[in-house]
C-alpha cells in the first residue's frame, strides 16, 4: 500500500499545481476552455504528464519517505543474503538488479518501485527480517520482483494519466456549466469571476480525484493477485501461502487499522474493498490454492 499511496499522493498534489497552470496558460495561449477540442488536448497533456513526473520522481520519494539505506556493500550476513536473494530471483525473472535497501519499521512490510525495470527499488523493512523466516522473506522479495517483472508501475502509470485527463477535463466543463448558468441568472450578466471558477475547478478537481482512485485501487488489487501468483512461480506456492499466513497471525495480534507487509488494512477497519489497495489476505491465498 506504501508504494501506492505514495504515487497517489504525489500524483494528487502534482495534479493540482499543474491545474493551477493550466488556469493561467490556457488564456495566454488563446485555448478557450469551453472549447472541448483544445481542453481535452490539454488535458491530456497536463494529466499524462503529472502520472509520469510522479513516476519517475517514484524511487526518490521512496527512498526520501521511508529513509531507506540502499545496501551497496554488505554490512552482515543478513544483507548479503538479501542482496544474493534478489540476484537469483531477478535472474529467474530474466530482468536487471535492482536497488536493494532497508528501512527502520517495526512493522513487517516491503516494496518495489521505480520508473522502470532498469532503474527499480526494492526495500524490506527491519521488521520483516525480524518477523519472517528465510522462506518467507524470499517469497515477499518474489512478490515485489514480480511486480517489477510486470511492469506494473508503469501500467499504473498509464491508468492514471487516463484518470487523471478526465479528471482535469470534467472539472472545467463543469466549472464552465456552473459559471454560464450563474452569467444567465445574474441580472448583471456576469459569471463567476476568475477567482471563483478556479476555486470550484480546484475543489472538482479534488473530488474527482478521490472518486477516480477507485479505478486504481481496482487496478492495484488485480496486479497484487498478479504478484502473488509471480511470486508463487519463483519460489514455489506454499512458501507465498506461508508467507500470507505469517500475516494473518500479525492482524490477528496487531491493533485494528495497523499496516502490515504488503500494506494490508485491517479487515475489522475496512468498510469497502472498492478503496482498498490489497485484496484481503484470505481471498490471496484461496487464489493461490487454486493454481
Amino acid at each position: 500500500m506504501f508504494r501506492i499511496a505514495l504515487f497517489l499522493a504525489t500524483n494528487l498534489a502534482i495534479l493540482l499545481v499543474l491545474g493551477l497552470v493550466m488556469n493561467l496558460l490556457l488564456p495566454a495561449l488563446g485555448v478557450d476552455p469551453s472549447g472541448y477540442g483544445g481542453l481535452l488536448l490539454f488535458a491530456a497533456a497536463f494529466g499524462f504528464g503529472g502520472a509520469f513526473i510522479s513516476l519517475a520522481i517514484s524511487r526518490w520519494m521512496a527512498k526520501r519517505t521511508t529513509g531507506a539505506r540502499v545496501i551497496t556493500q554488505p554490512r552482515n550476513n543478513t544483507e548479503a543474503w538479501l542482496m544474493q536473494t534478489v540476484e537469483r530471483l531477478t535472474r529467474q525473472a530474466g530482468i536487471p538488479m535492482p536497488e536493494v535497501a532497508i528501512f527502520d519499521s517495526p512493522a513487517p512490510n516491503a516494496f518495489a518501485t521505480g520508473a522502470s525495470k532498469k532503474s527499480s527499488l526494492v526495500a524490506v523493512s527491519t521488521g520483516l527480517l525480524r518477523h519472517m523466516n528465510q522462506d518467507e522473506v524470499e517469497a515477499v522479495l518474489a512478490h515485489e520482483i514480480a511486480h517489477i517483472a510486470n511492469g506494473d508501475m508503469v501500467t499504473l502509470t498509464l491508468i492514471q494519466g487516463v484518470v487523471n485527463t478526465f479528471v482535469i477535463f470534467f472539472a472545467r466543463v463543469i466549472a464552465g456549466v456552473i459559471d454560464n448558468a450563474t452569467r444567465s441568472s445574474s441580472q448583471s450578466g456576469q459569471g463567476l469571476g476568475g477567482m471563483a471558477y478556479f476555486a470550484i475547478v480546484m475543489v472538482l478537481e479534488l473530488v474527482f480525484g478521490i472518486l477516480a482512485s477507485i479505478i486504481v485501487f481496482w487496478f492495484s488489487r488485480q496486479r497484487e493477485f498478479r504478484a502473488d501468483a509471480g511470486s508463487a512461480a519463483l519460489v514455489g506456492r506454499d512458501k507465498m501461502i506461508a508467507a500470507l499466513r505469517r500475516l494473518q497471525q500479525g492482524q490477528e495480534s496487531q491493533l485494528d487499522g495497523s499496516m502490515m507487509a504488503f500494506g494490508i488494512q485491517s479487515e475489522s477497519r475496512k468498510f469497502s474493498e472498492l478503496f482498498l489497495t490489497h485484496p484481503p489476505l484470505e481471498k490471496r491465498i484461496q487464489a493461490l490454492q487454486r493454481l
